[in-house]
């Protein structure tokens, strides 16, 4: 495996980095596991960590409602099925390097 920012693939632990806080974009590129967004642009790609392995993200848009993750993008990194986020509730996304989509957790 590479040397990548964060360990995606274990169980977190205090040796992980804290959850950093980080303006929404049509492009991010998480740092931790777990990631604090502010603003209401749609996020529509996901830089993984590590292109060619699965990972799971969370996110927590911290600002609005009218926000979230959006389809659009169908290349490495692109969101399979478009999400509205709710303010302070975490949502996670799994990254599949067969299709190279990240896919929201199922929430009811």
């Amino acid at each position: 495996m590479a040397n990548y920012p964060f360990d995606c693939y274990t169980a977190q632990d205090g040796q992980n980095a804290k959850p950093v806080t980080m303006a929404s974009a049509a492009t991010i590129a998480p740092t931790t596991k777990l990631t604090r967004l502010t603003g209401t642009t749609e996020v529509t790609t996901i830089t993984p960590p590590d292109p060619a392995g699965y990972c799971e993200l969370t996110f927590i848009w911290t600002t609005g409602t009218a926000n979230g993750f959006n389809t659009g993008v169908s290349t490495q990194g692109g969101i399979a099925i478009a999400y509205t986020t709710i303010t302070n509730r975490p949502v996670t996304l799994y990254y599949d390097p067969r299709t190279g989509l990240w896919y929201p957790m199922a929430v009811s």
